[in-house]
């Protein structure tokens, strides 16, 4: 029988033994490894380059208690059943990596949890915090801001609506849809309604409720699907036929709320869509694009959005005096594909 050798735990390479090998003083060594720190251009490759072939990786811990900075971003989402988020986490996360930003995630149950997850991410001392996808309570918000870090909304806006936001202009958003459904001929609007207090819900129904009034349609019908899910969707696709007028144009709160309303009115009450009902989604995740969905949808301005996230990351990672401010980043295009019917024609 083979004998198995104890495995030998190898010996962590030091920034000392890396100044030795480069024959550098260690604070010259340190200081490639810092982006913004003085030093010679050629000396920083040096360094990176040797600290690379011998497998030293600078200590964040030993590091932060010079720089009094982490690195660390709390990420804390709360709908990873949404197809929108992992999207969002996954490129987000990404570049911030990218400006030497190390994400940690935590995740909560769906509008609950929220504090707990807070708090174990303050544990490690994040250097901000970034929210997705749920709403933190404002005291929540001002604990954070004591403990030295700042919250960034991201596709949410806090709920007093100050602090730190990035967001798509989604008042706008839903006007857009509205003049789209109007301009080919729908007269009867419906909208899907999600998370009631959710500021993405509240402004796309505003804009929509809005702009189909001015456009002399009379304010749409809302159903309160409850929830930004599939099922929350394909449940309501069931009750349109409670409605006291058929809908024949509709704009739902996300893409994941649209896809599931109108499997919920084909399979359920023998709609079909577009031919009797068009719809019309937000955010164009890439389940949209799929074949078997097709999904019209309003798209979300992502890269913009996550553009300004990492400028404002990198603005509040070095400074203790930026000005809190909420950026409203106008939508992108209205992305046709096959779920809306032009009624100009059918219905002469």
């Amino acid at each position: 029988m083979e004998k198995i050798m104890p495995r030998t735990k190898q010996k962590r390479i030091t920034v000392k033994d890396l100044a030795r090998d480069l024959k550098m003083s260690v604070s010259t060594v340190s200081r490639a490894f810092y982006p913004d720190a003085v030093i010679a251009e050629e000396t920083r490759k040096l360094v990176l380059q040797r600290a690379g072939e011998i497998g030293y990786r600078p200590n964040p811990f030993a590091q932060s208690l010079i720089t009094k900075k982490t690195q660390i971003v709390g990420m804390v989402v709360s709908d990873l059943t949404n197809p929108f988020y992992p999207e969002v986490m996954t490129r987000l996360t990404s570049l911030l990596q990218k400006q030497g930003m190390n994400v940690m995630l935590a995740s909560a149950e769906q509008y609950d949890g929220i504090d707990e997850a807070v708090d174990l991410l303050l544990s490690y001392q994040p250097d901000l915090l970034i929210v997705l996808a749920t709403n933190l309570k404002s005291q929540a918000r001002e604990r954070c801001e004591a403990s030295g870090a700042p919250v960034i909304f991201f596709n949410r806006l806090s709920e007093d609506r100050r602090g730190f936001g990035i967001s798509c202009d989604n008042v706008e958003g839903g006007r857009r849809a509205a003049d789209y459904l109007a301009d080919l001929g729908h007269k009867e609007l419906l909208y899907i309604s999600a998370f009631a207090d959710a500021s993405t819900n509240v402004e796309r129904c505003k804009g929509f409720m809005e702009q189909a009034v001015s456009r002399g349609l009379g304010a749409p019908q809302i159903i309160e699907a409850g929830r930004f899910t599939y099922e929350a969707g394909y449940e309501a696709g069931l009750t349109v036929k409670e409605l006291s007028r058929r809908p024949d144009g509709v704009l739902c709160a996300n893409d994941i709320v649209a896809i599931g309303f109108i499997e919920g009115v084909q399979e359920g009450i023998g709609l079909s869509v577009p031919a009797d009902i068009s719809v019309v989604g937000y955010d164009d995740i890439a389940m949209a694009a799929w074949p078997s969905h097709r999904l019209t949808t309003v798209a979300q301005p992502l890269e913009e959005m996550m553009a300004a996230t990492v400028r404002l990351a990198r603005e509040l990672a070095s400074s203790n005096d930026v000005v809190p401010r909420i950026l409203h980043i106008p939508p992108g295009p209205l992305v046709e594909r096959c779920t809306v019917l032009d009624r100009r024609t059918t219905d002469d």
